[in-house]
């Protein structure tokens, strides 16, 4: 579902500094092993999972794939699951991702209103501002104003900005625009240019030599 475009920042309205996100993390892993609900091993496992087996720098192959691809971009944006599945992306709240695409004249923003609805498999775990009210209340009545005060990410006039409302049915994820002088670069080097915050629709991807536009 998606809003038109019509006030607190997203490190502000009870949103957790890290430090004490980090402190109620561990207190949690104490009590899971505590309790018996989970061991050491299985609390490792999971961090490496999400480390390394799910997260953006999917969401960044897939990008790099879609730019490089013109036949892989069209069945993405078709259907993004099965697309995802042709690269062994896929998974749990993963199962029906849809994949809206940013041009010269729109810009796509993510939000979940209701929680923190997200597609893990290809953006991991969702971040700590895009759980917090401020963010999911703000972006949908105020979304280029918060690009450009709360993530510093200015939107022409010119560009329509669209917001996508995710839910346990349907999780949305943007395929940003292809920077300009990275013709002949390879898929690896393409997907390092993708950041997570571009699959999200509140930041940009970086420019050849790790620059932001």
């Amino acid at each position: 579902m998606t809003t038109a475009e019509t006030s607190p920042s997203p490190t502000a309205s009870g949103v957790r500094t890290e430090e004490e996100t980090a402190a109620r993390v561990k207190a949690l892993e104490a009590m899971l092993i505590e309790k018996g609900v989970m061991s050491t091993d299985a609390i490792d496992r999971l961090a490496e999972i999400y480390e390394n087996e799910v997260g953006p720098h999917l969401g960044a192959r897939v990008t790099a794939r879609a730019w490089s691809d013109p036949a892989f971009k069209e069945r993405l944006l078709a259907n993004a699951t099965q697309a995802c599945a042709e690269l062994g992306v896929g998974g749990l709240q993963g199962e029906d991702m849809v994949v809206v695409e940013d041009t010269d004249t729109v810009h796509n923003v993510i939000v979940c209103t209701l929680c923190s609805c997200y597609p893990w498999p290809v953006l991991g775990l969702p971040p700590n501002w895009y759980k917090a009210p401020a963010y999911r209340s703000r972006m949908v009545r105020q979304p280029r104003a918060m690009l450009r005060e709360d993530f510093g990410y200015e939107v022409p006039d010119s560009t329509e900005v669209r917001v996508w409302d995710s839910s346990s049915e349907l999780r949305y994820w943007v395929l940003p625009q292809r920077p300009a002088g990275t013709e002949g670069m390879s898929e690896e080097e393409l997907a390092e240019l993708v950041t997570r915050d571009s699959l999200i629709g509140v930041g940009s991807v970086l420019h050849p030599g790790g620059q932001r536009p």
